[in-house]
């Protein structure tokens, strides 16, 4: 294989993760409550600052997250029994730009439309809460991404609409019920020159508005996704393999008529770490990707693991 072979393998996989910049509000206990931000943490783990070739891509992402620990706001589980899971299935397209600008920056634009179901039980209660549908979609008309020799570098800003279903106080929430503003950056950074091992960030700071039927206003989240990643010569297609991980921190207080001191004060923090790969046939355009995250030293939050299916073809 050579290393413009890897380059364009690695460069038709970035397309997935490229348009995986989608979001979905996890599901709180209440309807004023916040228990995480809104970007679905590891999404964008690898490849994160690779900008793809020219044209459309179409992806679906198969997103399974399962908790089954509630952490207080020091860290220790709460002795509470019950689980809350999400499923989101989304349907992402992508356009890069043919030209370029300041430098040779490509701009692209991505819009998603997920499908998600989420459930929240207690061994107590039952089933407290679950929906599905048609969630928030995502929509980012700013991109603008360099690709150079030892590094690729991407700067973002796109928006979550709240077109899912949200009512205060119901049981059958799939949406936020808010629009949230989100800035983000990604970056990778090749450590050898043929491109084979690479090491990826992304960063998003997310902006919550108010509620709608709550007034209530979440707090702020940032989000950090990471790996290192080991590419390897499988015949005419390539496998990626290595370590990937997330965090998440809320910054600002959520506030609101219904929140107490108490809920204002916490701050939830997410950790997980886990091994992927990706799988990547360059002559057909096609990718398949896979991730596990197990979470660790969560506060605030509930804690489990997530299980990510990926898959992409470009035209």
């Amino acid at each position: 294989m050579t290393v413009r072979e890897l380059r364009n393998g690695l460069l038709h996989h970035a397309r997935l993760h490229f348009l995986s910049l989608i979001f979905f509000a996890f599901l709180p206990l209440t309807s004023y409550a916040q228990s995480r931000g809104v970007y679905p943490l590891g999404m964008t783990a690898t490849n994160s600052g690779v900008t793809p070739e020219s044209g459309f891509t179409y992806s679906n992402q198969l997103l399974f997250y399962s908790r089954n620990e509630e952490k207080d706001n020091n860290g220790a589980t709460l002795p509470v029994a019950g689980s809350n899971s999400v499923l989101m299935d989304m349907n992402s397209l992508i356009w890069v730009s043919n030209g370029t600008i300041l430098r040779g920056a490509h701009y692209s634009a991505i819009a998603t439309l997920p499908v998600a179901t989420n459930d929240l039980t207690s061994d107590i209660h039952g089933n407290i809460s679950g929906g599905s549908g048609f969630a928030d979609s995502y929509y980012v008309p700013f991109v603008l991404g360099w690709n150079k020799d030892r590094a690729g570098i991407r700067i973002l800003y796109g928006f979550l609409a709240p077109t899912g279903r949200f009512a205060a106080g119901a049981s059958n929430n799939v949406g936020s019920g808010y629009w949230t503003h989100a800035f983000s950056s990604g970056q990778t950074f090749y450590l050898a020159r043929d491109k084979s091992l690479a090491l990826s960030a992304f960063e998003m700071y997310e902006v919550h508005t108010t509620q709608e039927g709550t007034s209530t206003h979440p707090g702020d989240t940032f989000n950090l996704d990471y790996s290192i990643m080991k590419g390897f010569a499988l015949g005419s297609s390539q496998l990626q393999a290595g370590l990937v991980g997330y965090e998440q921190r809320q910054i600002t207080a959520k506030t609101g008529p219904q929140i107490t001191p108490e809920e204002s004060n916490e701050r939830y923090a997410v950790n997980a770490l886990g091994v992927g790969s990706n799988l990547i046939f360059p002559k057909h355009k096609l990718n398949f990707g896979v991730k596990w995250f197990d979470e660790f030293a969560n506060r605030a939050t509930f804690q489990g693991f997530s299980l990510q299916f990926s898959g992409g073809v470009s035209f």
